[in-house]
């Protein structure tokens, strides 16, 4: 990795670190922590095409492709979290339950918090980097892998986000688990389509000599979903809420990857 790609990681760390603590002040007043998720949407997609202005040496398709991907999907996932859980007014339970955990300390703890979305979002985005600057001849094979995966991904997270939004608008569903769509085959389609997402820049960023740097996006954002901001949550609250029918549901239902649902007997 070189010195000026360290530099721009480093200012990348700087700027999103001013944002999630303009953010922070923002769910003080609100007391209502959810604005987090938006926000570091939007730092990412805000990073990608910082990275491909700030590397005019590399091919122009690259960096146009790159800034475009990354963008899109953080678009689409900033006016969703926007739209679905800011606009409501109501804060996401898992902020919800560390607000009820920490007390009096919830404000100090919830800034470490935004301002580890920060540092999080440096490290993601040095897949980005990569995938910019690494050589490229042309629009060719690794171009359409990384074009092809991206677009499964992207429709299948959009699509998952939708079966799941019209399920838990029709007041006969309250209590009982989606199991329509994509969330017949996976208890989190919706998580596992966004980590396929930063799957799609690793053929781009083959070639850039930075060695495991690479597989910093994909491997991470795994790490998180499967064991840290994804799944644990998500799973503890659908258990508290809806009981005897989700526990049915784990032992059926693939936890990640879609797959065919097992015999319920």
């Amino acid at each position: 990795m070189t010195a000026d790609a360290i530099t721009l990681v480093a200012l990348t760390w700087i700027g999103a670190s001013a944002l999630m603590a303009a953010l922070w002040l923002v769910q003080r007043a609100l007391r209502d922590a959810t604005i987090v998720d938006a926000g570091w949407g939007a730092a990412l997609g805000a990073a990608a095409v910082i990275f491909a202005l700030a590397s005019p040496d590399a091919a122009t398709h690259r960096r146009v492709l790159v800034a475009a991907m990354a963008s899109v999907w953080a678009l689409r996932l900033t006016v969703h979290l926007v739209r679905d859980r800011v606009a409501r007014r109501v804060e996401d339970a898992r902020y919800a339950a560390l607000r009820r955990k920490w007390g009096a300390r919830a404000q100090s703890r919830f800034f470490v918090l935004f301002e580890g979305q920060a540092l999080l979002v440096a490290l993601l985005a040095v897949t980005y980097l990569a995938a910019i600057r690494a050589p490229s001849e042309g629009f060719g094979a690794r171009e359409i892998a990384a074009l092809a995966i991206w677009v499964v991904s992207l429709a299948g997270e959009t699509i998952a986000d939708r079966q799941l939004a019209r399920f838990r608008a029709d007041p006969a569903n309250r209590g009982t688990t989606c199991r329509r769509g994509l969330w017949r085959f996976s208890r989190h389609p919706n998580y596992f389509f966004e980590w396929l997402t930063w799957c799609a820049f690793l053929p781009l960023a083959a070639g850039t000599g930075w060695g495991p740097l690479v597989f910093v996006g994909p491997s991470v954002m795994l790490l998180l979903l499967l064991f840290v901001t994804g799944v644990p949550p998500a799973e503890a609250r659908a258990e508290e809420t809806r009981g005897e029918d989700y526990r049915r549901y784990q032992r059926t239902t693939s936890v990640f990857v879609p797959w065919w649902p097992k015999d319920s007997a």
